[in-house]
């Protein structure tokens, strides 16, 4: 696979301005957070990326499209209590996301659709900050005011406090799922005081920072004001005012405040008295972040610093507890703007964003014994496609779609890396478009051959034909489309291979078919259509209600992949549950057959019609259910695939789907019908089923690969015979989630090839389908020492082996994923991975010795930090004992061992490769293929000659070439003074 690496393709990521987690931290959670834990991040642009923690894998789901001139400042979840209907179901409350912007509104947003569900604005100021109350664990529970006095009831849904320019703080009701002015809780003053931060103490006490050197606290049921803190005069020569960008409240009611002066500051909960300042910052605190149990604060601002504090014991007996700086690190590089963490037993994160648009995690409970974790700026799904018949690639951010034409120079090498080629393709830009509206761009699409573009925002979907001139320049003309499918809007456009049909996922999760009809004559213009056909997925199995942490409604049946097979009759697509829903073209094309002839009946099917002409509330039902009642378009039409229910449900959600590539050419002859009309049934029709490739490989957000044969509905011999266990053990570790592949096929001097590349990105992975893949290295297995020791010492571990061994099997009857998921894993906190020992240069050993008896012949070594109450290695090395086994009586007994000194006719390539070596990878397309040459690439180093195959080209968006503004510059900033042209001393 030739590989050019281009950097031509704009793309410029957008700021991070707000972070927020769907639930609050707790302590009483044992698991790494519920399966309902999601991280939403506001860009400066308008978009909402939802984040799905998985445990330590972070899985970028979904995007929530913004538009011309938004903006995202602030966001904020709320849970709805439980509800009960009128047959005594009790349904999980809701969760729910809320935004704001530089505007005067509050913005609802509903998650399965990707689409803004409800406004609210009303007649006060710019909105600045937001923060949503505390949710009560029970509406029985009564609360007490110490100030008033008065016994109340907790509320049942969450009130949303905002800060606005003008000074007053307006509340909104998100009572009974809608959003609605409820009250504003304080007039602005005559000195109209900017509130730049709000949180909120405890049910029915607001803290606001504002832009006049004060923090102040309001009571919500009365409107008034409880006390007012200054935080005095600027610093000398600099603002009179000091600006408090951001308040925060401890469990234990402790206001942390930090300013545009650099400084943090600790007031009391009842006295609202200064405790502590410290000036740890030498710019603007951005934001401040606290943890659940209120003994870390953690600051980010303007300097890049992420400093963390915590609070210890006096020196002295009676001492009050201080707090102290401990750490700071600059994992940004550029302005940290917002912060927000999420806390449980088994899970401890600082979530940060900032100018520099990429986010970072940050281990809380385990800062400085772990790694810091720094996920992609870049979307999961690559805003690229290509049409390699024809040279083309197209690009796309915001509203703007940009169309290259890529040519390989002719000069080229034969004997140039197969990697990197020397010599970068040439490059034209054809066209640049500005799609008219506000929207945002969702998804766009490339006919194979180059003759058609579609794409789709939110409120449209619009279709063009590629004309080629003589001079080379490419002409678009936009086809017409059925009025209601133009406007309807999409998320997902997709050709498929053959260029017949047209897939559209709209905002609601609708399937919709268009059928697109080409002229013989190139030069004539393709008509769309204005018959579409709708298919029905398949009901998903209802998940287990968790009534604690609440629903995200049908967000997890948001469709986000879609595939064609290679002969473009079988249609798949998956949602963010794991459901895989296949469809079938069933039929041969019939192009002397009128497209819009209603469906044919038979004659049993027209007898009982007519005799059941009375009931026609189920005739009614039947016409509007596509299977019983299916469109036909030229004596074709798309069904369910009958044996589609047997495929089953996927433990996370897909990266990736794609269909096996066919090696024939599908045959399309299918001009003439050799079915006879009959009186009964004038429009006749086949129902053959495809019978082409229908292999489909699926490689999850948990990295596990599997493959179906989708006609028959099971696991395909490769898959069976390859497990997840055989996965190489550094492709499993990745921790940057999959964004797409390339198919390589080809033939070699020995063999044929059959390779699939996954890339993610900063890595690149190549698998070879033709062949099994090697056992993998066993870990340890302490069982084989069970026997070894004392008597008190074998039986203690054949107590703890069998009591593991027990605690699996409830949970595999309990069908508990996220328990059986930590199995295994690593024991991280959902950061990065845990920093080896012999690496941390501060504190004592992390391992003791360990004394037994009078001499101490008995010494053991045990570590520290070892978590002795979660699963060791020995369950995991049964585990892979028994797959190995599988693994070996799958493949006939034959192990698949590498052979280095066999001749070159027994040699085989590898079964994987993996590289590091590439910068931000945006996406990698096919751009064209070598075909028919003689010339031959040695592999020497894989023992193995062959042809050379697809040529790709890979699109790198490196932040050191990312425009951002000017940052803050230190005094110890020695790279930024050399630029400047400043003289450093050597």
């Amino acid at each position: 696979m030739d590989i050019h690496r281009c950097r031509f393709v704009p793309y410029p990521p957008s700021a991070i301005n707000a972070l927020a987690f769907s639930h609050a931290s707790s302590l009483a959670t044992s698991s790494k957070g519920p399966s309902t834990l999601r991280l939403a991040i506001g860009r400066a642009n308008g978009d909402i990326e939802i984040w799905n923690p998985l445990r330590g894998a972070w899985h970028q789901e979904s995007i929530l499209r913004g538009g011309k001139d938004r903006s995202i400042e602030g966001l904020v979840w709320t849970q709805d209590p439980e509800e009960q209907d009128s047959t005594g179901f009790i349904s999980p409350g809701r969760l729910r996301l809320f935004s704001i912007g530089y505007s005067e509104s509050v913005t609802e947003w509903d998650l399965s659709t990707g689409r803004p569900l409800q406004h609210a604005s009303g007649n006060y100021g710019e909105l600045w900050c937001m923060a949503a109350q505390p949710r009560s664990p029970s509406t029985k529970k009564k609360h007490i005011d110490g100030v008033n006095g008065i016994t109340e009831e907790s509320p049942q849904y969450q009130s949303i406090a905002i800060g606005c320019a003008d000074g007053s703080i307006v509340l909104m009701s998100t009572a009974d799922g809608d959003l609605k002015f409820q009250r504003t809780l304080i007039r602005p003053p005559k000195r109209k005081a900017r509130i730049l931060s709000i949180a909120w103490q405890n049910n029915f006490t607001v803290v606001t920072g504002h832009a006049d050197s004060a923090i102040r606290v309001f009571n919500t049921r009365n409107g008034n004001q409880i006390r007012s803190m200054s935080l005095g005069a600027g610093p000398q020569g600099g603002p009179k005012e000091i600006l408090v960008w951001s308040v925060k409240c401890m469990i234990d009611g402790t206001i942390v405040s930090g300013d545009s002066t650099g400084t943090v500051s600790f007031w009391d909960a009842k006295q609202y008295a200064r405790l502590q300042r410290i000036a740890s910052h030498r710019a603007d605190i951005l934001d401040l972040a606290v943890s659940i149990d209120g003994e870390t604060v953690i600051s980010g601002g303007m300097d890049r610093r992420t400093t963390f504090y915590r609070r210890t014991a006096g020196s002295k007996p009676g001492e009050k507890r201080r707090w102290v700086e401990i750490a700071h690190q600059r994992f940004h590089s550029h302005d940290v703007k917002a912060m927000a963490t999420f806390e449980t037993k088994g899970i401890s994160i600082l979530a940060s964003g900032g100018l520099d648009t990429t986010p970072i995690i940050v281990p809380v409970r385990e800062f400085g014994r772990e790694n810091h974790r720094t996920l992609s700026s870049l979307p999961q799904q690559p805003p690229l496609r290509s049409a390699p018949r024809r040279g083309l690639l197209v690009s796309w951010w915001d509203r703007e779609v940009n169309l290259w034409r890529i040519v390989k120079p002719p000069t080229s090498s034969a004997e140039e890396d197969f990697e990197d080629s020397t010599q970068p393709p040439s490059r034209k830009l054809m066209a640049r478009m500005l799609l008219k509206g506000e929207e945002s761009i969702t998804g766009a699409d490339l006919v194979d051959d180059g003759s058609l573009l579609a794409v789709s925002t939110l409120a449209e979907i619009k279709v063009f034909h590629l004309k080629s001139k003589h001079d080379y320049s490419i002409k678009l003309r936009k086809l017409n489309l059925n009025n209601e499918i133009a406007h309807s809007g999409g998320k997902i456009v997709q050709f498929s291979p053959d260029g017949k049909w047209l897939l559209l996922i709209t905002s609601s999760n609708k399937i919709q078919i268009l059928r697109i009809v080409k002229a013989e004559d190139l030069k004539k213009t393709p008509r769309v259509l204005s018959q579409s056909v709708n298919l029905r997925r398949l009901p998903g199995r209802v998940a287990k209600p968790d009534y604690l942490h609440g629903s995200l409604g049908g967000y997890d049946r948001y469709i986000s992949r879609v595939a064609f097979s290679a002969d473009s009759r079988i249609l798949v697509v998956s949602d963010l549950s794991g459901h895989l829903d296949t469809f079938v073209l069933e039929g041969r094309e019939d192009l002397d057959q009128d497209p819009s002839v209603p469906r044919p009946m038979d004659p049993d099917q027209t007898s009982s019609s007519s005799s059941s002409s009375s009931s026609s509330s189920s005739s009614s039902s039947d016409e509007s259910d596509p299977e019983r009642n299916p469109t036909f378009i030229y004596a074709q039409h798309w069904r369910r695939n009958p044996t589609g229910h047997l495929i089953p449900k996927l433990l996370s959600a897909p990266l990736v789907l794609t269909f096996r590539p066919s090696r024939t050419s599908p045959s399309h002859e299918y001009g003439t019908t050799t079915l006879h009309s009959t009186r009964h049934n004038p429009h006749p029709h086949s129902h053959e089923l495809p019978t082409g490739e229908d292999r489909l490989l699926v490689l999850t957000a948990k990295h596990e690969i599997l493959e179906f044969n989708v006609l028959a509905g099971r696991i395909s011999d490769w898959s069976r015979r390859n497990p997840t266990r055989a996965l190489p053990n550094d492709f499993r570790k990745v921790r940057d989630r999959a964004m797409g592949c390339i198919w390589d096929l080809g033939t070699s001097l020995t063999r044929s090839r059959q390779r699939i590349w996954f890339y993610g990105s900063g890595w690149l992975w190549m698998f070879d389908m033709g062949q099994d893949l090697p056992a993998q290295p066993k870990p340890l297995d302490v069982n084989t020492n069970e026997d070894e020791g004392s008597g008190k010492e074998v039986s203690s571990r054949r107590k703890r082996s069998r009591a593991r061994r027990q605690g699996i099997l409830r949970m595999m009857a309990d069908n508990d994923e996220d328990r059986l998921e930590d199995y295994g894993r690593d024991r991280d906190t959902g950061a990065g991975s845990r920093i080896p020992a012999h690496e941390l240069q501060t504190g004592i050993g992390r391992k003791m010795r360990k004394m037994t008896g009078v001499e101490g012949k008995d010494a053991q070594i045990f570590e520290v930090d070892r978590r002795h109450d979660l699963p060791g290695d020995d369950e995991e090395g049964e585990v892979a004992d028994e797959s190995s086994a599988l693994m070996h009586h799958r493949r006939g007994g034959e192990d698949v061992l590498a052979n280095g000194n066999a001749s070159l006719d027994d040699v085989k390539p590898p079964a994987y490769w993996g590289t590091y070596k590439y910068r931000p990878i945006l996406g990698i397309v096919p751009i064209g293929r070598y075909e028919g040459e003689s010339d031959a690439v040695g592999r020497r180093d894989e023992g193995m000659l062959e042809e050379r195959g697809i040529e790709v080209a890979l699109a790198e968006r490196p932040m050191f070439e990312v425009d951002l503004p000017g940052r803050y510059h230190g005094d110890q900033e020695w790279d930024e003074k050399k630029d400047q042209g400043v003289q450093v001393g050597m």
